[in-house]
């Protein structure tokens, strides 16, 4: 059985070990940078700053019961978009060039360098154990959707608009097509280590990155191939994101080309859709229908799937000493 809840202070290595399966700068394969995000994590669950959003991170670990270990990993990020760290993004557009001398008429895609100070939630850094992709139960939708549930649960915790940045597809060496053709040039600098230094510094990248308008007919074709388009491992949360509710915001990352897509948070169908309800018994899930939300006995989140059978639910009797049983549920039908 599997549950996704907060994660832990137990969970560092199991986090380690997963942060060795993914190039993801939120979960780098470094111990103490994940006992920082931990750490962060659980006060964020604990005592969420209402002021200042951007400094609260959720950690949700989907854990095998059985094995009593987390296997997988998905993020919020209260607000991404700061004075202090704004978010930047290249918009995509067209310009439209006549000449009646010639008789003729282009449209040119173009790339302008932008940025935004007052900022969104985002969702991010999704982790599955690789021996646990492709599960018949689809863990990895488990893991993704059960963060909206949470935000469903507690409204006031987030922005209007949901965010989320979407990996392009990369080289064999991990690199970006996009910053060998142009940000490579203007920062002499390799497409992790840039992307790495953004993370806590992003001045350089105000200061250096070309301002003006870049048209994509100057780039090589297996460039333009690329902007906004999103690499094979994650086309299943590109078509996940874009059935709940997400759309394209024609801008994509300034470093490797990787999409943008937003929604409403009261549009998103998950926390849309959404009802509370109560548990009317645990016992053999089945058949899984929906995703049943709730507060585990430590007062923290957890999430399951269950069964929605003549209007009664059922969750799997493995919780029944893990949850508040007098607490409401919030159940979305999948």
């Amino acid at each position: 059985m599997f549950v996704v809840r907060d994660v832990k202070k137990s969970d560092l290595d199991d986090l380690y070990f997963l942060s060795k399966q993914a190039l993801l700068l939120n979960l780098p394969s470094d111990k103490n940078i994940i006992e920082e995000l931990i750490n962060k994590s659980i006060k964020s669950f604990n005592e969420p700053d209402k002021y200042d959003l951007s400094k609260n991170y959720y950690l949700f670990g989907l854990e095998d019961i059985k094995r009593n270990k987390v296997v997988g990993i998905s993020m919020i990020h209260g607000k991404h978009g700061t004075p202090e760290s704004p978010h930047f993004f290249l918009k995509v557009g067209q310009e439209v060039r006549t000449s009646k001398t010639l008789q003729k008429n282009f449209i040119h895609q173009t790339l302008k360098f932008d940025f935004e100070t007052d900022g969104h939630t985002e969702i991010g850094g999704l982790v599955l154990d690789e021996s646990y992709r492709g599960h018949k139960l689809k863990l990895g939708k488990l893991l993704s959707l059960s963060r909206f549930m949470y935000i469903a649960m507690n409204m006031e915790r987030f922005t209007s608009t949901i965010h989320s940045e979407l990996m392009p597809p990369l080289t064999k060496d991990g690199s970006s097509l996009l910053w060998e053709a142009v940000g490579r040039k203007f920062f002499d600098m390799e497409y992790w280590e840039a992307d790495k230094l953004s993370q806590t510094n992003k001045e350089f990248l105000l200061s250096l990155f070309p301002q003006g308008t870049i048209y994509t007919k100057l780039l090589p074709n297996e460039v333009v191939d690329v902007i906004g388009e999103v690499g094979m491992a994650t086309r299943p949360v590109r078509k996940m994101l874009e059935s709940i509710g997400f759309k394209y915001t024609e801008e994509v990352d300034p470093f490797d080309g990787g999409p943008h897509y937003r929604c409403k948070k009261k549009e998103i169908k998950v926390i849309k859709n959404s009802n509370k309800s109560k548990i009317d018994k645990f016992g053999e899930v089945s058949e899984p229908n929906l995703i049943a939300a709730t507060i585990a006995k430590s007062n923290k989140f957890i999430s399951t799937y269950g069964q929605l059978t003549n209007k009664d639910i059922t969750l799997p009797c493995e919780l029944k000493n893990k949850i508040n049983t007098e607490a409401s549920i919030l159940a979305y039908d999948l």
